[in-house]
């Protein structure tokens, strides 16, 4: 088991946590990085777009001219995709783009994405992070003790005085580390855990 350390709010070491190489030294495929990360992306697409194709379309219902003798091309119906203010040929209609993918794999990604954060020394343990107020300037004050750039704070429950502190800060998000996902983890360089969300992050993903 690898060791990393573990500090307090004032970037002030105060002991060492031990990580699984199950979850945090595990070998880096990014073929799987990307099935997981395009899978999550799609399913956030609504996929409401759409066209109307000529049975959608109202009117047309008149031939335009009669079928010879007026030296013009035939036509049925002015709402053919041929004319302006016309149908659509082959457009998009609403869909699923959603596709699944196993949760073993799933697992096995955010084993990954974590592991990469562990590799490159971007990932800081805290012990915790308490903030005696919802106030942005609060939390700005340990997000700048902690060097903070653009970084995802991981916490084991919601803290509701942590959550409406950080939110306004638009290069930290702060997530329940039942919600930690590969996506999220690989957009931001920086990862933050507290201590009680690494050990049940860890737990898990044994």
């Amino acid at each position: 088991m690898a060791k990393i350390q573990v500090v307090d709010q004032n970037n002030t070491k105060v002991g060492d946590i031990e990580l699984s190489p199950e979850v945090f030294e595990v070998e880096i495929q990014p073929e799987i990085l990307n099935m997981v990360v395009r899978a999550q992306r799609a399913a956030k697409r609504q996929g409401t777009h759409a066209t109307k194709n000529r049975a959608l379309k109202t009117g047309g219902g008149r031939k335009p001219w009669r079928q010879k003798g007026t030296g013009r091309a035939r036509a049925g119906s002015s709402r053919s995709p041929l004319w302006r203010g016309g149908a659509t040929t082959f457009g998009p209609q609403p869909r699923d783009y959603s596709f699944k993918v196993n949760k073993k794999v799933r697992k096995l990604a955010l084993q990954m994405a974590l592991s990469s954060r562990v590799s490159e020394a971007k990932l800081t343990v805290v012990n915790t992070i308490d903030l005696t107020e919802i106030k942005t300037k609060a939390f700005a004050a340990v997000a700048d003790k902690l060097g903070l750039g653009k970084t995802l704070i991981v916490a084991k429950d919601a803290d509701e005085k942590l959550i409406m502190s950080a939110r306004n800060m638009p290069h930290i998000k702060v997530i329940e580390a039942d919600k930690l996902n590969v996506y999220d983890v690989l957009l931001y360089p920086e990862l933050v855990m507290l201590e009680s969300a690494a050990q049940d992050v860890q737990e898990r993903l044994k």
